[in-house]
C-alpha cells in the first residue's frame, strides 16, 4: 500500500507566495458548520476574490452532507466540491495507523489527527483542480488543526497562499454569538443556535467531544454528552464476541466474512457501540503547548486495535514487539502533529510494513459492558509453540540449559558484586566476603 503523495499533481518550482497580492480564487476547507459557513463571506468581503468549498466526505454521516451544497451556495461560494474520502479514508490513513500500534499519550485513538491529512490532501487536490492560488481553513489559533492543515500545504503545493482568517486582524469574530450576528446581517441561513453545548468533531472512526463543562477537568462528562456508544450500565449482559480476520496486518474481514474497509468498520462499530465500547476521557498536551480535555467514542476501532495487538501476541518475537512498541510511540507523535507528508513518516512506515508481514491470522475480541478484550487468536505464523510452553511434562525442553542462561544473563552483576562495586550503585552495603552491612 502507498501512503504518500499518491494523485497529487508536482508543484511547480516556486517561491512562498507573497501576501501582497490579493488572492483570485481560494479553496476552502468546508464543512457547513458554523465557523466555514462565516469564512466564506468574510472571504469573499475582505479579498474580493471567488471561494471555492471543498466538502471532505470521511464518514461524517450522510445527515451532515444533506443541502451541504445549498448552505455553501448560500454563504456566497461559487462552487462546492464534494470529495468522497471514505474508502481512502480507511485504507490509506486509518489502518496503518492501526497497524502501527499508534496511540497518543496511551489512550488517543487519533481520531481527528489522522483525518486531517486526508482532508487537507483533498483540498489541495481541489485547488489545484479549480484552478486556485490560494487556500483556507477555518482553525483557530489555539488548536493543533491549524498546524497539520498547513503541514500538508506545505508539502504539497507549496505555491498556494494560506490564509488563516482567525490569525487575521480582521477577523473579529471570536465568539458563537458572534458569528451568529454576522450570518443573520448578511441574510445567509445558519442551523447553529447559540446555545450549542459541545464542539464535535466525527468522522467514520470516532466522534470527539469538547468544550462546555468538560473545560473543567473536575467535572464528569454529562451522560447526554456520548452520541455515538451505549452507557456500558445498560449495555447487553450477554458478551459478544466478534472474530477479525487479518492479512499482513491488514483487516479484512469479520466473522469470516471479506468486506471493504467501509463494510468492516461499520460493522465493528454496530457492535462496540451496542456494548459500550470505546470511551475515553482524557486531558491531552496539544502540540501548541497548552493542555486540553477531550472525550472520544471510538467503539469499532478500539476492537479492532485491540484484535491487532492480541494476533501480535503470538506472531511477533520479544525484540521485534519491543521495536513496533517504541515506533508506535513515535509514529503518535508523527501523527498528532501533523507530520504525515514527511520524509520521517515514511521512514517508519517502511518499519511498520516489514514488522506486519508475518501478521496474518484471526482473533476473537469480546466486547462486553465497555470493554474489548482478546479471548483467542491463531496464525498460520505464530510462534506459540504449546509443546515448549506447557506447564506439564514434556519432551522438548531441558529446564536444566536455564541453570547456563540465568549464569551469563546475570553476569554483570555478579562481577560488580564481585569486585565490590554495588555501593557506587546505591545498592545495599553487601561485601563479597558474605557478611553484611545491614542494620540487623
Amino acid at each position: 500500500m502507498t501512503i504518500s503523495t499518491k494523485n497529487i499533481p508536482p508543484s511547480p518550482a516556486a517561491s512562498s507566495p507573497s501576501h501582497s497580492k490579493k488572492p483570485r480564487r481560494v479553496c476552502v476547507a468546508y464543512s457547513g458548520g458554523l465557523d466555514t459557513s462565516c469564512v466564506i463571506p468574510w472571504l469573499r468581503e475582505t479579498y474580493d476574490c471567488e471561494v471555492v468549498a471543498c466538502v471532505a466526505d470521511v464518514g461524517q454521516g450522510a445527515q451532515e452532507l444533506i443541502g451541504i451544497e445549498k448552505k455553501a451556495a448560500d454563504s456566497g461560494a461559487c462552487l462546492c466540491v464534494i470529495k468522497d474520502l471514505k474508502q481512502s479514508f480507511l485504507n490509506d490513513f486509518v489502518f496503518p495507523m492501526v497497524m502501527s500500534g499508534a496511540v497518543y499519550e496511551g489512550r488517543y485513538l487519533l481520531g481527528t489527527s489522522i483525518a486531517r491529512p486526508c482532508i487537507a490532501q483533498a483540498q489541495v487536490m481541489c485547488a489545484l483542480e479549480e484552478n486556485c492560488d490560494a487556500v483556507a481553513h477555518g482553525c483557530t489559533g489555539k488548536g493543533n488543526d491549524q498546524v497539520r492543515f498547513e503541514s500538508v500545504y506545505a508539502a504539497l503545493a507549496p505555491q498556494l497562499r494560506v490564509i488563516a482568517p482567525w490569525r487575521e486582524n480582521s477577523w473579529n469574530l471570536r465568539s458563537r454569538e458572534a458569528m451568529l450576528a454576522y450570518l443573520a446581517q448578511r441574510n445567509i441561513p445558519c442551523a447553529a443556535s447559540a446555545t450549542k453545548i459541545y464542539s464535535r468533531d466525527a468522522n467514520s472512526w470516532h466522534v470527539s467531544h469538547e468544550g462546555a463543562e468538560l473545560e473543567d477537568p473536575w467535572n464528569a462528562p454529562p451522560e447526554d454528552l456520548w452520541i455515538r456508544t451505549t452507557d456500558p450500565k445498560l449495555a447487553p449482559n450477554e458478551p459478544e464476541e466478534v472474530i477479525v480476520g487479518f492479512e499482513h496486518g491488514l483487516p479484512v474481514s469479520v466473522n469470516g466474512k471479506k468486506l471493504s474497509a467501509v463494510q468492516l468498520l461499520d460493522a465493528l462499530n454496530e457492535i462496540g457501540a451496542r456494548h459500550g465500547v470505546g470511551r475515553v476521557d482524557m486531558v491531552e498536551n496539544r502540540l501548541v503547548g497548552m493542555k486540553s480535555r477531550g472525550c472520544y467514542e471510538t467503539p469499532g476501532g478500539t476492537i479492532l486495535m485491540e484484535a491487532l495487538r492480541g494476533l501480535e501476541q503470538i506472531v511477533l518475537d520479544r525484540d521485534s514487539m519491543r521495536f513496533r512498541e517504541e515506533l508506535a510511540n513515535d509514529f503518535a507523535r508523527v501523527i498528532y502533529d501533523g507530520r504525515w507528508f514527511a520524509p520521517l513518516r515514511e521512514a517508519q512506515w517502511a518499519a511498520i510494513q516489514s514488522l506486519a508481514q508475518p501478521l496474518t491470522g484471526e482473533v476473537a475480541v469480546r466486547a462486553y459492558k465497555g470493554n474489548a478484550t482478546t479471548t483467542r487468536r491463531r496464525s498460520p505464523n505464530s510462534l506459540y509453540s504449546q509443546a515448549f510452553a506447557t506447564f506439564g511434562e514434556d519432551d522438548v525442553y531441558n529446564q536444566q540449559h536455564a541453570e547456563g542462561f540465568i549464569r551469563l544473563f546475570s553476569l554483570p552483576s555478579r562481577i560488580r558484586a564481585m569486585l565490590g562495586l554495588n555501593k557506587l550503585f546505591g545498592i545495599g552495603n553487601a561485601n563479597v566476603g558474605g557478611k553484611s552491612g545491614a542494620t540487623r
